[in-house]
């Protein structure tokens, strides 16, 4: 009796004042009654989410607040202007422009002058002469006529074809551009009015060959002063330069090839040709890279103003810890 009573150790009932005792296979501090398997239940109810349920919200929060991943920055919400606008806008921008420089026709004197100046700047700053690049090209009668085509040919078809690819598929970046290019002409057109230069072609100090005169083809007429198609004295600073830089610049803006880059021969390309057939001086290239720096800085470029997308809220450790643990 007294064996069959030692044999059964359970909970000793509590007395007056005292709490139960528990047994050996109870862990402390379990209410009375509160079995196991109860209470791992309920903490795993109240302190683990159902499986999936946070990655489930994490994704959706993704999806809304982060872009694809490889989706290009400009696939925004941009209305392409009208074309019929744009049209009358680009081509009154050019006969401003081409008439514009017809108006500062009639100062030969001041041209040749400064000339002269620009050509003694170069000397003093000990840049590389103007005759050497035209010594390059003069190599053989093919590449020289094929540096007067591309000075003759290339100069506006680029720029339009530039121009008419980002209407149709790179609206913000049409805008952005073609806003640009306004602002560097227009300024160039002043610079050409306040300062009218005579190109090296036409300065006998330089010893430089009219490479288009000579090899063909030419744009300009024979008299300088009776030209009425151009201005020939309006060397500084080289549009043709200006324009083949924008064009590299926004193409490599608006297009994500891993080859991109390769569009700044281009404006390389052009600076070699516009030095080698002496219808510009480097200083002209140096003051239509200088203006259209500034004009870049005046326009904001697409993309850059956007807000990041706010972050998310940071998960707390959902991992059940002991009773009496502060987190």
């Amino acid at each position: 009796m007294a064996a069959g009573i030692r044999g059964t150790r359970g909970r000793r009932p509590p007395g007056p004042g005292t709490t139960a005792t528990p047994g050996p296979d109870e862990p402390e501090g379990r209410e009375p009654g509160e079995d196991r398997e109860g209470r791992e239940g309920r903490e795993g109810r109240t302190s683990r989410p159902a499986p999936g349920r946070h990655e489930d919200r994490e994704d959706r929060e993704g999806r809304t607040s982060r872009p694809a991943l490889g989706e290009p920055e400009d696939r925004e919400a941009v209305a392409r202007p009208p074309l019929l606008r744009e049209f009358v806008l680009v081509t009154a921008l050019f006969l401003v422009y081409k008439f514009g420089r017809l108006v500062a026709n009639g100062h030969e004197a001041r041209a040749f002058r400064n000339a002269d100046l620009v050509w003694d700047a170069e000397r003093a700053l000990r840049l590389p002469g103007e005759g050497t690049i035209q010594q390059l090209l003069m190599h053989g009668e093919p590449l020289i006529r094929a540096a007067n085509t591309y000075y003759a040919a290339v100069h506006f078809p680029a720029t339009i074809v530039f121009l008419g690819w980002l209407y149709w598929r790179r609206p913000a970046h049409y805008l952005w551009s073609r806003r640009v290019l306004a602002l560097l002409t227009g300024a160039a057109l002043a610079l050409h009015l306040l300062i009218p230069l005579a190109p090296p072609r036409m300065l006998a100090a330089t010893g430089l060959v009219d490479t288009a005169r000579v090899y063909g083809p030419s744009v300009y007429g024979a008299t300088p002063e009776a030209d009425s198609m151009a201005n020939q004295f309006a060397a500084m600073p080289s549009l043709h330069f200006g324009w083949a830089l924008m064009v590299a610049i926004g193409l490599i803006a608006a297009t994500r090839s891993r080859w991109r880059m390769l569009w700044l021969l281009h404006p390389l390309l052009t600076l070699l040709v516009i030095v080698g057939t002496a219808n510009h001086y480097w200083f002209d290239a140096l003051a239509a890279a200088a203006l259209l720096g500034l004009a870049l800085l005046a326009v904001h470029a697409p993309g850059l103003g956007r807000t990041a997308p706010p972050p998310l809220p940071r998960q707390r450790d959902a991992t059940a810890l002991p009773a009496g643990v502060l987190r």
